[in-house]
């Protein structure tokens, strides 16, 4: 793994002047998001199923070289090309060795290469590894297909996947493309890879759908990544994955692969996405649904950041364990027996929510989880688990925002460090005793701490719980129905589970709140995947009674 060169000051700054010049323009005309940098040579590629593939407008240090459709492109001198490609090949391929940075135009351009890559973009013939930018401009419906086998690639280079360059890729255009990835991955680069604009489809039945080695940005555009290989990602960065615009949905199928050396075992897992260094949600919509066997939707080995944007995720596989390969599944995560847990998103680091609305279902284990600390400061966070709904190695601290956290299985709330609530609106639902709505951990000397915002809890809060604002409980309540709860004239209502802790417990300021069973809901504001539903309009219902509460009661 490469150091950790991303601060997150210093990220911002390096990103900016990364996406200041993104494209080429053709010709003089400017393109979508792009400055007004002029091409020095403009060079024509037509392919043809019925003849050999037609170059024009080489010259001087930029020669190519054609084999039926296979088209090598060499320039030595130090122009920027402009490639106009089109037409249409089942047995050919785009080949270029460039140090200077280029722009390919696909339109209406269809290439399969039965042997290798279908674009394939290296630095200088004299100087392997050391690519320059691509600029992907998208005209038309394109497609780009790869082999199932790659038995023509030299030993001095690397051909890595269907569209494949040594330097950076950036994405964008009005047009559309289709990638397939047979034999590796989809879109690859040994640089960074950037979308701004355009329609991609990546269908990868045998590696990565997009991989590089430093970051991926998605900054606008439509993406649909599909990966059914086992073990693999959508997208996969050796440093950081960014989301700040544009919609992007992955579905992934494959499961978890188990590896030898030496008598070492090692597994790995597919994901939507994997970041090894950081994951930042800025703007925009993703969507990731995983059903292989120990999935994950985010998987992150440093630090993640949620600003903004919507994030739904959804997890179906089952967890990976000892028996078999798939059952004698007996809890914990990566383990010594090399089970593997089908998590919702995983975040080795810190990880910080301040903005922009979470949807998390894992039908088989935690839904969100942090090896570090966990803090909520805005945003809506829902998390549906049969494990930990919402789980923090370290210290979780909710200070404003939207959370509901519903566990059928486990706790709603689970901090292996101190859990503070100062503020916010929290909705936490935990199994039955001995499991709890909001978990601490009180074995290793540690407090939940209540000392602001609304709360509702579905089972017991910690034992010893530091209550800094009072608790009520209802005498009594009813499973899967509407109840409302108000204070100086603002109401939630929110609907408790079908099954869940025994325990109806309340918290909002220092007054005790007013809670309403049997309503009707219309209108309002609906928030954290509709379980909450603020300032509705209510109907019907009669007042709860409430009691004191005192924390204790559960198992901990």
């Amino acid at each position: 793994m490469k150091p950790y060169k991303f601060l997150l000051p210093l990220l911002v700054t390096i990103l900016a002047s990364c996406t200041e010049d993104k494209i080429i323009p053709i010709n003089g005309d400017s393109v979508e998001n792009v400055s007004d940098t002029t091409a020095d040579r403009s060079v024509s590629i037509v392919f043809s199923n019925n003849a050999d593939a037609i170059v024009s407008g080489t010259g001087d240090n930029v020669t190519a070289t054609v084999n039926g459709n296979g088209v090598t492109v060499t320039n030595s001198g130090s122009e920027k090309i402009t490639y106009y490609v089109s037409g249409t090949t089942g047995d050919g391929y785009l080949k270029i060795y460039s140090g200077r940075k280029q722009c390919i135009v696909l339109n209406n351009a269809s290439i399969t290469n039965s042997q290798g890559a279908a674009i394939n973009v290296q630095g200088p013939a004299d100087t392997p590894n050391k690519g320059k930018r691509v600029d992907l401009l998208l005209q038309g419906d394109n497609s780009l297909t790869d082999g199932v086998t790659y038995s023509n690639t030299p030993s001095d280079e690397d051909e890595k996947g269907t569209l494949f360059s040594e330097g950076q890729i950036v994405v964008s255009g009005s047009g559309a493309l289709t990638v397939k990835a047979n034999g590796k991955s989809g879109i690859v680069s040994d640089d960074w890879v950037q979308f701004v604009s355009g329609t991609v489809n990546v269908q990868s039945a045998a590696g990565h759908g997009v991989k590089s080695n430093d970051y991926i940005l998605v900054s606008g555009g439509n993406l649909d990544i599909r990966v059914t290989a086992d073990g693999k990602k959508g997208f996969t960065s050796d440093s950081l994955v960014r989301f700040e615009g544009g919609t992007t949905t992955m579905t992934i199928s494959g499961n978890t692969v188990v590896t030898t050396d030496n008598g070492t075992r090692d597994t790995s897992s597919t994901a939507g996405v994997k970041a090894d260094q950081l994951f930042e949600m800025i703007d925009g919509t993703l969507s990731i649904s995983n059903s292989g066997r120990g999935g994950k939707g985010i998987n992150c080995d440093g630090p993640a950041h949620f600003q903004g944007g919507n994030v739904t995720i959804t997890v179906t596989g089952q967890n990976y364990g000892s028996s078999g390969g798939g059952g004698g599944w007996w809890g914990g995560g990566n383990n010594s027996n090399n089970s593997v847990a089908a998590k919702g998103i995983k975040v080795d680091g810190a990880l910080d929510i301040s903005g922009g609305i979470i949807t998390v279902t894992a039908s088989n284990h935690e839904g969100i989880e942090t090896k570090s600390t966990l803090t909520i400061s805005g945003g809506e966070v829902y998390s549906q688990s049969s494990d930990d709904a919402i789980n923090a190695a370290s210290d979780m601290t909710i200070s404003g925002g939207y959370v509901c956290a519903h566990s059928t299985g486990n706790d709603g709330l689970d901090a292996n460090g101190n859990l503070y609530i100062k503020g916010g609106v929290v909705y936490a639902i935990g199994k039955t005793s001995p499991e709890m709505a909001i978990d601490a951990n009180t074995e290793g000397g540690k407090k939940f701490y209540l000392q602001g915002g609304t709360l509702i809890a579905i089972g017991n809060l910690e034992n010893g719980s530091q209550l800094s604002q009072p608790c009520y409980q209802a005498t009594s309540w009813t499973k899967n129905a509407w109840y409302a709860i108000t204070s100086n004239e603002k109401t939630y209502a929110f609907k408790t589970p079908s099954s869940g802790g025994q325990k109806l417990i309340v918290s909002w300021g220092s007054q005790q709140p007013t809670l309403t069973s049997g309503i009707s809901v219309g209108n309002g504001t609906e928030r954290c995947n509709a379980m909450l539903n603020e300032d509705p309009q209510t109907s019907g219902g009669s007042n709860v009674n409430l009691s004191t509460y005192t924390s204790g009661g559960g198992w901990h």
